[in-house]
């Protein structure tokens, strides 16, 4: 009861002596510290506004210029204020008048103040729109890989220049070009290439005449209004692609939406859950502190350009995606939140993350965490498969959130989960990679991360922390808020500060328990027999969806990015060629593949599709199946894929994507209310093969040289469609390279094992062509 009492901050009674006050000093302490806490970000957050929006100048360089402009006037015995009050003086203006009341050092003063504030303000205008036309330039994306042209060395020096001293996490993103929108005409020529090796010559033909009618006729309406679009919103694509792609959609978000991230693969820092929770909780905690404040981690801008990093902002990486009535959900940010929220065994808790006007540390954290562990109180009805909610259809959802948690104690058991920080899952399962059984232990690891029971992971918010029984750890995310790499960041960020900087000691956090720290707060609810059958419907749902999915993950540690480097060529583009190779033997045909591509180098860019079933790939695969094709003949082709990937990883990189801009066609035509076979038939063509790297960007927090054991197991995501296949893969260190593949076993096409058997055969295969064990003799 001690908690409760604590909760209180004042009680009174009337007696007959009068009122008797009593006040609990502690509770009003920690009111005292909340609001200091709450001032002291808010003061921050100000001081960051003032710094990122005069960017690329400074305060400093404020008080440069106008103490330099006021020495030359000086010096030179020229009036500062350029003579503004010798004519304000000689004004007849009643209002202008005033001057005569200031003398005449005063008037100089505050002329030279103003005149500099402005040549000032001039400067920066200028240094930004520098900055943009520098940074609207991609020629350095053409260097042959380990080579600088002079171009790109001055056009570094440059940028670097006009980037100021120390600019802050967000400093560029007013500096960032828009995302250009590419001509119908060449959208339409690279689709049809793209298409081509697809289509029987019939099909293609008839494909063109779509092609040649739609830029002729529809086509270049509808540019006219993206290019209003893009003249006047910051991204033509992105708010669009949110909506329509995430957020209109009323199929489940498991599987379908959702992705995973997996621990290390062979470390193991700790076996005690509640420790290794408390680590990885604090040091995400410190990640939005920084985030917060706005410190730019140095590898966010180098060695490459600047990119946008709005994702990267505390109110996008600490959401829940909130559903209404009907469709499109919406996004709530939660910047402010101090707590985060626990599932165990059924039941959900509020925990605190702040006391004393303080983050807690890692071994309160773990106290809290002990303390939820302990606790024998069995789920209140409905309550252990409540999150099933998240699991399945939108719209039934929808309906029992209007229905039975607009009110009451369900309303405050819910905002308690939505508005946390995040959501952590104490798992009662055990997971991790099984050197002895290595197969089935990632594919349940991955399955476990992915879906988990359909109830234990509440799936609306932006990610949820997953610490098993033994330990080890990983993250499910939500999709609408962010890409991978997002939330990738945050996730090197964790494992390096986990075993390392925060460390255990005999397996617990370093520190002492707290001896007066107020317990974790049960949610309670009250969920009626109606509620808990739409519950139950939707755990039906999900649990056939879950069922369906088929997961390998294997870790390919023949050979890695060191090899390939040495046989010059992209190691995206040999892992993507290998890909192709290894889906026409799995299924003895090609089909179009999805491979996604960062369009950050622009403001509130996200992804664009790279279409990486070329001609030239196939090509170079039927070489590969052909017996009597000579080695030479195959380099030449494979050399020639792997240059025709690079142009058009190059492409989608720089917004000559074509894509988004055929999505972004099709939305303005159902606005217009016009009708596109055009449109229509591409928009429909089913992704089999989605692929995605998973970069390694903070390099410098994992030195594997020395610690070759510190490798990320990576993630991956669902299947996109019904008989194809999703592979997520991660490229780290030298020497391994971690492949994620999911299907369905539905499908009588796909084999998520076999696929993974065919891939690593592929990469052999293509390693072979180089001969490299000869050249070393």
């Amino acid at each position: 009861m001690a908690e409760a009492h604590q909760a209180v901050a004042f009680q009174f009674t009337v007696t007959p002596d009068g009122i008797d006050l009593q006040l609990c000093h502690e509770a009003l302490r920690q009111i005292y510290l909340s609001g200091l806490h709450s001032w002291k970000k808010r003061f921050i957050r100000f001081k960051n506004g003032v710094m990122t929006g005069v960017y690329p100048g400074s305060p400093g360089g404020f008080m440069v210029v106008v103490v330099s402009y006021m020495s030359y006037s000086k010096y030179q015995q020229l009036d500062p204020s350029l003579g503004m009050f010798a004519k304000l003086g000689s004004s007849k203006s009643r209002y202008l008048e005033r001057s005569q009341y200031m003398s005449t050092d005063s008037q100089r003063i505050v002329g030279g103040v103003l005149v500099g504030t402005g040549l000032w303000v001039t400067i920066i205008m200028i240094m930004r729109n520098v900055l943009k036309c520098l940074l609207s330039w991609h020629g350095w994306m053409h260097a042959r890989h380990g080579s600088v042209s002079w171009s790109a060395r001055l056009w570094m020096i440059l940028v670097k220049v006009f980037s100021g001293r120390k600019p802050m996490l967000y400093s560029f993103q007013n500096s960032l070009p828009r995302l250009p929108v590419p001509s119908v005409k060449d959208t339409c020529k690279r689709y049809l290439e793209s298409v081509r090796p697809l289509m029987e010559d019939e099909q293609y033909e008839r494909m063109k005449g779509l092609a040649k009618e739609f830029e002729k006729n529809l086509g270049p309406r509808l540019q006219w209004y993206l290019k209003l679009k893009s003249w006047w919103a910051s991204n033509y694509v992105s708010d669009w692609w949110e909506e329509y792609i995430y957020l209109r959609g009323r199929g489940p978000i498991m599987v379908n939406s959702n992705y995973y991230a997996m621990d290390f693969l062979y470390v193991f820092p700790t076996n005690i859950q509640a420790a290794r929770a408390g680590n990885a909780i604090h040091a995400i905690m410190l990640y939005r502190r920084k985030l917060d404040r706005e410190i730019k981690h140095t590898n966010l801008l180098c060695p490459t350009p600047p990119q946008t990093l709005l994702q990267l902002s505390v109110s996008f990486c600490f959401l829940s995606h909130l559903l209404g009535p009907s469709p499109p959900d919406i996004l709530q940010h939660m910047n402010e939140s101090k707590h985060i929220a626990v599932y165990h065994k059924g039941r959900y808790f509020k925990v605190w993350m702040f006391y004393d006007g303080r983050l807690l540390l890692p071994r309160e954290i773990e106290q809290q965490m002990e303390r939820i562990l302990a606790d024998q109180s069995e789920p209140l009805p409905g309550e252990e498969r409540l999150a099933a909610l998240t699991a399945g259809e939108r719209t039934p959802w929808a309906s029992a959130r209007e229905t039975y948690f607009s009110r009451g104690k369900n309303k405050q058991s819910l905002d308690a989960i939505e508005k946390a920080a995040f959501v952590v899952t104490l798992d009662d399962t055990e997971q991790c990679y099984d050197s002895n059984n290595p197969v089935k232990s990632l594919d349940r690891y991955a399955k476990s991360l992915l879906h988990g029971k359909c109830y234990d992971r509440w799936f609306d918010k932006s990610f949820n922390l997953i610490v098993f029984k033994n330990a080890t750890m990983g993250l499910n995310a939500e999709h609408s808020w962010a890409d991978a790499p997002i939330i990738g960041h945050l996730w090197e960020h964790v494992l390096s500060m986990d075993p390392v900087k925060l460390g255990y000691e005999d397996g617990h956090c370093r520190g002492e328990p707290h001896p007066n720290m107020p317990g974790p707060q049960r949610l309670q609810w009250d969920l009626p027999a109606e509620c808990q059958e739409v519950i139950q419907s939707s755990l039906t749902v999900a649990r056939s969806l879950a069922d369906d999915v088929d997961c390998h993950i294997f870790p390919f540690s023949d050979f890695g990015k060191g090899l390939i480097k040495k046989c010059r060529t992209s190691p995206d583009a040999f892992i993507q060629i290998a890909l192709q190779l290894a889906h026409y033997r799995d299924k003895g045909k090609f089909c179009l593949t999805y491979e996604a591509s960062m369009t950050r180098l622009f403001r509130e860019g996200r992804t664009e599709t790279v279409r990486s079933c070329t001609m030239e790939t196939c090509a170079f695969v039927r070489s590969m199946i052909r017996d009597e094709t000579v080695r030479e003949e195959r380099l030449m082709l494979l050399k020639q894929a792997a240059e025709k990937h690079q142009n058009m990883y190059r492409l989608a990189m720089t917004g000559q994507g074509i894509d988004r801009h055929l999505f972004c066609l099709y939305v303005v035509s159902k606005y217009l209310g016009e009708d596109s076979a055009f449109l229509k038939e591409v928009l429909s063509e089913p992704w089999r093969l989605s692929t995605s790297q998973t970069p390694v960007q903070q390099t410098e927090l994992f030195d594997l040289v020395k610690h070759p054991e510190y490798v990320s197991s990576g993630g991956g995501f669902g299947p996109v469609a019904n008989d194809g296949y999703g592979v997520s893969y991660i490229i780290v260190g030298e020497n391994l390279i971690n492949f994620h593949i999911s299907s369905k076993h539905s499908s009588p096409e796909t084999d998520s094992h076999r696929f993974g058997t065919n891939i690593r055969q592929a990469m052999l295969d293509i390693l072979a062509l180089f001969q490299l064990d000869n050249k070393a003799k």
